[in-house]
């Protein structure tokens, strides 16, 4: 019997130093879930940021397509457009007025719609930029240097898209002789 005896007292304590190791793995398994959780949660918002990130970026890439599509097709409208321009002019100098109203309808119903689509002329009223203007010519001239004097062919964008530069005439300075030779002696 008092080996049955020993035997409870050493089960008592094989109770008791398990139960404080127990103790710790509780707490650590406990910790473990939180972390695992937290963890979890931080890559599911990190995930909703880069589908977010992505379908901003899918986004921005389709409208920028259309709007290189819509530049494809108007580029090649430039030149009806500058022959109605000279249409316009000419029928401005006929005798036919109705000929020169419908001309002027048909250029500016074409003009608007083409501006409803996006379509901008690029200014030319003041210097030469060379990232917008295409320099045909240079005149003397008492304007400053680079100033546009003439526009030969107007430049049109279309939301940021260069479809053709303008051609322009400018300033260049004024080259004045001196008469006054220097004497060789």
């Amino acid at each position: 019997m008092a080996e049955n005896g020993n035997n409870n007292i050493e089960e008592k304590e094989k109770k008791q130093d398990t139960a404080a190791p127990g103790k710790e793995l509780d707490k650590q398994e406990q910790a473990k879930p939180e972390t695992e959780v937290q963890e979890l949660r931080e890559r599911m918002l990190r995930l909703a940021a880069e589908f977010d990130n992505y379908k901003k970026r899918t986004s921005t890439d389709i409208q920028r397509s259309r709007l290189e599509g819509k530049a494809e097709a108007i580029r090649p409208l430039l030149g009806i457009l500058d022959e109605f321009e000279l249409t316009l002019i000419a029928a401005s100098k006929s005798d036919d007025k109705k000929l020169a109203r419908g001309v002027e309808m048909l250029y500016a119903n074409l003009t608007e719609t083409l501006r409803k689509e996006g379509l901008s002329e690029i200014k030319t009223d003041g210097s030469y930029d060379p990232y917008v203007h295409e320099i045909m010519q240079t005149k003397e001239s008492g304007e400053s240097e680079g100033r546009i004097l003439e526009v030969v062919r107007k430049g049109y964008t279309i939301g940021g898209i260069m479809l053709r530069p303008a051609s322009v005439i400018v300033a260049a300075p004024r080259h004045e002789e001196n008469s006054n030779e220097t004497n060789k002696g």
